[in-house]
């Protein structure tokens, strides 16, 4: 699933490509995709409205319209977004074509249909909780390692279960919550409340520095994620422990453990990781 970076990529490849344009007409081939409101009031909603600037919160993308409501995009499993010129031959999965005013297509192609896109004010969207309530970004430089401390403290939740937790920190999922847990050297199954203000701070800095070498690398394609340009990511090259179970840990060479955590796999090594 993209998490962060990859969305924080695929936000950063549209922007300049969509920002400023108009929406002249609106797709809909699977209408089961959209999730606030119904598919005709979507299509509605977004005609003739222009995109005025796209961003990210968490894991979903954000579209500023000039009516001041929002586009909403979260990618699901297996979701790509990306601009086409309007005779590209049109992929299978598919789901929604924008016709832009200069004649270009975005379109968001989605394999096994797990994401979602809304279309509303965002205070409609919080109160009819078709958009979560998130937590902190952890690459926020206002985000330290106190403000961590104090959202875990007095949790009895494993320590990964919580970083996954979209309402503590924003953005998280299971590749850079390994990859954060073990440069901090915290072991993912220890109780979250447990974890004094110090570790909390490591952690809290190997959370923005892992997430901020995935947006460097343009995002981790170990499945089916692409950029906005529909190329794969080159984080994936440089995780230390995601995927890796069984394999030497790289600091100490013993065989790294696999369990399941949140009802997610979950690596990490039981030396180092203390």
């Amino acid at each position: 699933m993209p998490e962060l970076p990859e969305v924080e990529t695929i936000a950063a490849d549209l922007r300049p490509q969509l920002s400023g344009h108009r929406i002249e007409r609106v797709e809909s081939l699977f209408p089961r995709m959209v999730r606030h409101p119904d598919a005709e009031l979507f299509k509605a909603g977004l005609r003739e409205r222009r995109i005025e600037a796209i961003s990210r919160r968490g894991k979903y993308l954000l579209f500023h319209l000039d009516s001041q409501e929002l586009f909403v995009v979260h990618l699901g499993m297996t979701g790509q977004l990306r601009v086409t010129a309007p005779d590209a031959p049109l992929e299978t999965h598919t789901h929604l074509v924008l016709r832009l005013d200069d004649g270009r297509q975005l379109r968001y192609r989605d394999v096994r249909r797990f994401g979602r896109l809304l279309f509303g004010v965002e205070e409609e969207l919080l109160r009819e909780r078709r958009l979560p309530r998130l937590g902190p970004e952890p690459i926020d430089p206002n985000f330290t390692g106190d403000d961590l401390y104090r959202k875990l403290r007095g949790r009895r939740a494993p320590l990964k279960a919580l970083l996954l937790d979209q309402a503590v920190v924003a953005g998280v999922g299971n590749i850079y919550a390994d990859e954060s847990l073990y440069r901090a050297r915290i072991r993912p199954d220890r109780p979250a409340g447990r974890l004094s203000r110090k570790s909390a701070r490591r952690l809290r800095e190997a959370l923005h520095d892992s997430l901020q070498l995935g947006i460097a690398n343009r995002g981790s394609s170990v499945d089916d994620y692409r950029d906005g340009f529909g190329e794969r990511g080159r984080q994936q090259e440089e995780l230390l422990v995601y995927g890796r179970g069984g394999q030497p840990c790289p600091s100490c060479g013993r065989p790294l453990a696999v369990v399941r955590l949140a009802g997610r796999t979950t690596v990490f090594c039981r030396h180092c990781q203390r």
